[in-house]
């Protein structure tokens, strides 16, 4: 039978928020996010830590706080697979001079231009991530079919794993808990096929 898939959101990184910055220097504040592990005060939900103790695989992308999240749902008692594939789509800073705003303002912001093309030097865009999504989708199904899979990624990844699985691949999202929040996560389940049992020829049943 095939598993379910969860995906999961790190934990809460060890980064203030309650800071003003200029577009280039959310670019900086944005490499210490990425280089931060989770808050010291942060613990999972119960939800995840019986989803990745019982899970036949847990994985993660490469980025400290989403191997932390995973170390944490696990007890650190058995391997989790790290993968580049499941890092964040890229927040390159927007070219907007002068104004100062708070990081998760300069994070819609950014989004929104990163949606709209902007992708400067070798940034990933918007399309390419879309392709990388595709190959994660194979990588979940090929590993859900020994079993329940737990990733530990990223917010606004794995809202694009929700709709390609969900619009693409036929997965059906069966639980969720929090919208893109930190430890939230959603579930997807393939529904089963109806299997048809072809009737015996009637010479054969008569037998």
């Amino acid at each position: 039978m095939v598993g379910r898939i969860m995906t999961a959101r790190h934990g809460m990184p060890n980064l203030s928020r309650e800071v003003r910055l200029s577009a280039r220097e959310y670019g900086d504040w944005w490499a210490r996010y990425d280089e931060s592990g989770l808050h010291p005060d942060e613990k999972p939900p119960a939800s995840l830590i019986e989803a990745g103790q019982t899970a036949t695989h847990v994985i993660c992308s490469t980025l400290p706080r989403a191997i932390e999240t995973a170390g944490m749902i696990t007890d650190e008692t058995r391997t989790v697979r790290q993968d580049v594939l499941y890092i964040e789509a890229p927040l390159p800073p927007p070219p907007v001079p002068f104004i100062k705003l708070k990081p998760g303002t300069w994070g819609v912001i950014s989004r929104s231009f990163w949606f709209l093309g902007f992708a400067p030097g070798k940034t990933e865009n918007h399309l390419a991530t879309w392709r990388r999504v595709s190959v994660i989708a194979d990588k979940l199904t090929e590993l859900a079919a020994e079993g329940d899979v737990v990733l530990c990624a990223h917010g606004y990844l794995n809202w694009m794993i929700d709709r390609h699985m969900r619009k693409n691949r036929g997965w059906k999202r069966v639980a969720r808990d929090g919208q893109n929040n930190y430890w939230s996560w959603r579930a997807y389940k393939l529904p089963a096929m109806e299997i048809v049992t072809p009737q015996q020829p009637a010479a054969e049943a008569a037998e």
